[in-house]
């Protein structure tokens, strides 16, 4: 048995953060496991490169449960399996969500959690290449860069958006969130700037950090209403670490929640049911999981100016001979370029929909895990419901840590949720018949000009919208009987354990989770040093 001030399980956006300020102190002793791999892979290193990694072994591959308000449709959910979790695999979109997401989190007795006190824990390790002012850090490890070109199709939806009366932004996580804007990214000198390379990769010399790959941990390990280490592998050797601190778990939405039904520490009547022993019975774990849904549509370019196309193997080299040489051209991209943040009607507190513009011909099939390429040159827009009212569970049926977790997000449970889609699709259809696309668009391939009614629409959302790979809140905190932690993210009813990552959102964010992740583990680092103090 080795021992630890502190062990972290999961090396993800919150994880890295925790593992560089826990062991900034030399009397700390920090183990952090991760069941992926070395993050060394060139791509992803090169921005474009995420779209080649979807279904790879740097992602868990984990399909939902059939969504009974959506055909009974199963989608594929992956989230990152290797050092940097999905910030290692994901588009680099720099969003922190709207200021009033966390004002809520406060109003809902999470003390400390709203928008002025979360604030600086964004700034502290933000290094903004563009932007300095009382919303943005410069200074710090994680470096916010702006993309190194815009395709021409990009552009025109810059100016198509505010044709259609959307304004212009040009920092969404500043004083107004609404409006269209080009995306920052989490980039340096045009590689991926991931929690690993920010965070990790600079302090791995640390004699009092040890960082494990390949450890799939399998249990906490709880004596006496203690948390005291956990158990775990690594290449079927079965070892155990021992926490003289915390143990803190980092896994994600879904394999934090699954964790800890593993150990024993969730819904009594569940866990009996699945074969595991009681260890402390706590209704919220697993429960409380949202996931934003969007839908999307395709047009056809008149001009082949796109992206689409250019992972052929004969472009591919020349792109990587030009990214190697300049670190410029298409290898350099997020696709996602633009996006927008906007208001499905005028009775909501703050935007509800976020558009994410593709300049490519981007399809998603159910189970497949990638997204389809579609021969010719087209664009792609979606719109985002980024705080359904909809929410789903994560669970399991064995004690066997290898056998996957049922998870069903419940997509569109809430009649409201629908509602949204719909109005969502209306604004991409607004956005793609405005003056600045009239010569650059041609025909609408999907769903094609056929679906015109309400009910045409609900019927192509149930059958083609998709996750946007956010899942959130299945440990949530909170004082009420299914929070899992507390507003000091220790777990309800039991000592030396934490859990501080996504799973802990008591309600969505408006917008991207990566940034607020990384929040949560600045935020909970300070949480813990403050009480050890």
């Amino acid at each position: 048995m080795s021992r630890y001030t502190y062990v972290i399980v999961g090396a993800g956006a919150a994880g890295c953060v925790l593992a560089n300020r826990l062991s900034a102190d030399p009397k700390n002793k920090v183990l952090l496991l991760e069941a992926g791999a070395r993050d060394r892979h060139p791509l992803v290193k090169i921005p474009a490169g995420f779209a080649k990694l979807m279904g790879t072994k740097a992602n868990w591959i984990f399909d939902t449960a059939p969504q009974r308000h959506m055909d009974g449709r199963r989608m594929f959910l992956p989230q990152g399996k290797v050092l940097g979790g999905s910030t290692s695999v994901n588009a680099m979109l720099y969003i922190r969500g709207n200021r009033l997401d966390y004002d809520e989190w406060a109003d809902l007795g999470c003390k400390g959690w709203s928008y002025d006190e979360v604030l600086p824990f964004f700034k502290v390790h933000e290094r903004n290449e563009r932007l300095a002012d009382e919303f943005h850090g410069i200074d710090g490890e994680l470096n916010v860069a702006d993309q190194v070109q815009h395709n021409p199709m990009s552009q025109a939806f810059m100016r198509a958006a505010q044709e259609v009366g959307i304004p212009r932004t040009d920092d969404p996580n500043g004083a107004s969130q609404e409006g269209v804007f080009f995306h920052q990214v989490t980039q340096r000198n045009a590689r991926r700037e991931s929690a690993s390379t920010a965070f990790l990769r600079p302090v791995l010399d640390r004699p009092n950090l040890t960082v494990l790959t390949g450890a799939e941990v399998a249990r906490v390990v709880v004596k006496d209403g203690r948390a005291t280490g956990v158990e775990y592998s690594v290449k079927g050797k079965k070892q155990v670490a021992h926490a003289d601190g915390e143990v803190i778990v980092s896994a994600g939405a879904i394999n934090s929640p699954r964790l800890l039904l593993l150990s024993g520490i969730g819904p009594a009547d569940e866990l009996k049911a699945a074969g595991v022993e009681v260890v402390h019975d706590l209704p919220g774990v697993g429960k409380n999981l949202r996931d934003q849904l969007e839908v999307y549509i395709t047009r056809e370019a008149a001009e082949p100016v796109t992206y689409s196309g250019e992972d052929r193997w004969d472009r591919a080299i020349r792109h990587a001979i030009e990214y190697g040489l300049y670190r410029t051209g298409p290898a350099t991209a997020t696709i996602t370029e633009a996006g927008a943040f906007v208001s499905s009607s005028d009775d909501v507190r703050s935007p509800d929909l976020q558009l994410h513009f593709l300049p490519a011909y981007v399809v998603w099939k159910d189970l497949a895990h990638s997204a389809e390429r579609i021969p010719g040159h087209g664009v792609t827009l979606l719109a985002c419901n980024v705080r359904p009212k909809s929410s789903g569970s994560v669970t399991i049926t064995s004690a066997d840590p290898k056998a996957p977790p049922v998870l069903d997000p419940n997509y569109l449970a809430d009649d409201r949720d629908m509602e949204v889609a719909v109005e969502g699709f209306k604004v991409m259809r607004k956005v793609f018949d405005a003056p600045a696309f009239k010569h650059l668009l041609k025909d609408e391939q999907l769903p094609g000009p056929s679906v015109q009614t309400d009910e045409e629409i609900r019927d192509f959302i149930r059958q083609w919208g998709k996750t946007d790979y956010h899942p959130v809140g299945s440990c949530k905190m909170g004082v009420d009987e299914l929070a899992v932690v507390d507003p000091e993210l220790r777990v309800h009813g039991l000592e030396g354990l934490r859990v501080i990552d996504s799973s802990i959102m008591p309600t969505i964010i408006s917008g991207n989770t990566q940034a607020p992740s990384m929040m949560i583990g600045e935020k909970g680092a300070a949480l813990i040093l403050g009480s050890s103090s």
